[in-house]
This record gives C-alpha cells, structure tokens and sequence, in this order.
C-alpha cells in the first residue's frame, strides 16, 4: 500500500528539510507498514529550492520532483502533483508545516477504512494572522456559498488525503483556470474534514500577499458562480425600468407645470456618474467570465516542465 505525499513549493529550502524531518517521523513511528512516495512540485523557485530537494533525494529514492521552466501558480503545481502521484492513496500538503504531519495517520485511517473517500482539514481559527485578511476570508466563503450551488468548508485547507479514484475524477477535470478548493467539493465522494488551530509556519515567508489572495478569491467565485452575471442582468434591468420611470415623469410634469426648469447640473452629474459606475462594474464582472473563456479556448498548457526525476 502507497502513500503519495504531492508538496508544492516556491523558495522554500529552509522549510524543505523540516517538513521531511517532520513527515518521516510521523511515518516510522505510526505508519511503517505505509510506502511513502514524495513528489515536490517546484512552482519556479529562485533560490536553493531545488538543491534542497534533491539533497534529500541523494538519501531517500522515494522522493521526486518536478520543478517546472517559471512560476505557474499553485494550482498548475498540485494538478502537475496528481498526474505524477502513483500511489493507491494522495495527499496534499504544504512544506511550511501548517499542515500539521501529526494529523496524517488519523486521515490516513479514515480513507483506508473505507468509510471517507476524503479526509480534509479546516482552521478553526486564524490566530496569528492579520484580522483584515481574516475577515476578508470569512467574508469570501459567505459570498462563495451563497452565490453558488458548490459548498465549501469554511476555514477549508488543501491539507487532505484522498482515494485514487477521487484523484481520477479530480483529473478528468482538465480546465486551465482551476480552483482547487471548488474543485474537490464539486467531484462530490464522501468527504470529512477535521478541525485544527491555526499553525505558524516554521521558516521562510509566505508567497501569497494580500492581492494575490484576493485575485484568488475572484477567480473562485468567478469558477463556480453564475451569479454575478445574474446580478449584472438585474442591475441592467433595474436602470432601464428607472429611465422609463424618469422619462414619464419628465413627460408628464412637463405638461402639468409648463417651462418647468431643470433640476440643475449637481444631480445630473451624480445620476450620470452612478449610471457609469453600474455600467463599468457590469464591464468588469462580465469582463471577468470572457477573460476565462480566452484562457481556456488557447489551451495552453498549465505548466512547462524544466527538469523532472
């Protein structure tokens, strides 16, 4: 029986040698009767993050890696992670060890039992961490949803360990803009998630900075919800059944109370600057579903591989 552990990293050689050091213990003291197989996906790393796997891959011939030609994203390494993962079971986990490893042989035995097809993690909390980015993440699975049919586990982590057949279904789900939180709910199998307080990470710093998790979070309303073009629909249908208000009113005033003057220019200019406001934000949000479809009508791949072993 075969464990893939699939770990993507960017400029993470301080924290690669810990979270090895942290795994393998999990696994010589409660999982010896696992084979554990170790795929580090390089998401274009500029420091020794390469060397540092392949220090440990001159030990251990169960550790491989794919380091690909630039920065593709997360999402590009752990779908890269599951097409190289060969195990009769996958897990997915960050190097940083906010992940807790202690956590692995509980998850590990609930798949293997037969009774989950997937044992995920969520946060509890988020202590630790700024309490704008912390409501901005409560505030983005409210609005995910409620927009969508597609629910997601609050607090929901990539951390979780699945059956091959799920990994196939996951795979068969080969769209260029991926998001993985969305993706795993939406293959459906029995799912359960286990709760954790939030973790530090061991070294290094974090690679995803306010904008890129807010890019993130578009990107994941726009994957699984229909309902921001539905709002832009309503929105053109509110502004015109108010224009057509407006001009009766206009119409009939002017015949009741003749040479009538105008409202005057201060509230022309607000009711043309929330027009234009309605009508880029339209723009935009439909801007945002052509953008996807652009993407996914080039089919270019999602990562270019630089050197792989």
């Amino acid at each position: 029986m075969k464990l893939s552990i699939i770990i993507p990293v960017l400029n993470e050689q301080e924290s690669i040698p810990l979270f090895y050091s942290a795994v393998t213990q999990i696994q010589s003291e409660q999982l010896s009767d696992i084979e554990f197989e170790y795929w580090f996906i390089d998401d274009g790393s500029t420091d020794d993050t390469i060397l540092a796997i392949k220090s440990l891959q001159s030990t251990d011939s169960d550790v491989h890696y794919v380091s690909f030609s630039r920065n593709f994203g997360k999402e590009a390494a752990l779908f890269c992670g599951l097409q190289y993962a060969t195990g009769d079971y996958v897990a997915v986990m960050d190097v940083d060890l906010q992940d807790p490893p202690a956590l692995l042989p509980d998850m590990l035995a609930g798949v293997i039992s037969g009774e989950w097809d997937v044992v995920g993690t969520r946060r509890k909390t988020r202590n630790g961490e700024p309490k704008i980015r912390a409501w901005f993440s409560e505030l983005f699975y409210k609005i995910v949803n409620h927009t969508s049919d597609n629910h997601i586990v609050e607090g929901a982590r990539d951390y979780r360990v699945m059956t091959r057949q799920v990994v196939n279904a996951i795979l068969s789900m080969n769209e260029y803009n991926r998001f993985s939180k969305g993706i795993f709910t939406w293959v459906g199998f029995k799912q359960k998630y286990i709760a954790y307080e939030n973790k530090a990470r061991v070294a290094g710093k974090t690679s995803w900075q306010f904008l890129n998790l807010f890019k993130y979070s578009i990107d994941g309303i726009v994957a699984f919800s229909q309902t921001p073009l539905v709002i832009v629909s309503i929105l053109g249908l509110v502004t015109f059944l108010l224009s057509v208000i407006g001009a009766i009113f206009v119409f009939i005033r002017a015949i009741v109370v003749p040479n009538t003057s105008a409202f005057g220019w201060p509230s022309m200019v607000v009711i043309m600057l929330g027009l234009g406001g309605v009508q880029l934000l339209s723009l935009g949000i439909v801007g945002q579903y052509i953008s996807k479809i652009y993407l996914e009508v080039k089919k270019r791949p999602l990562y270019l591989i630089k050197d792989s072993e």
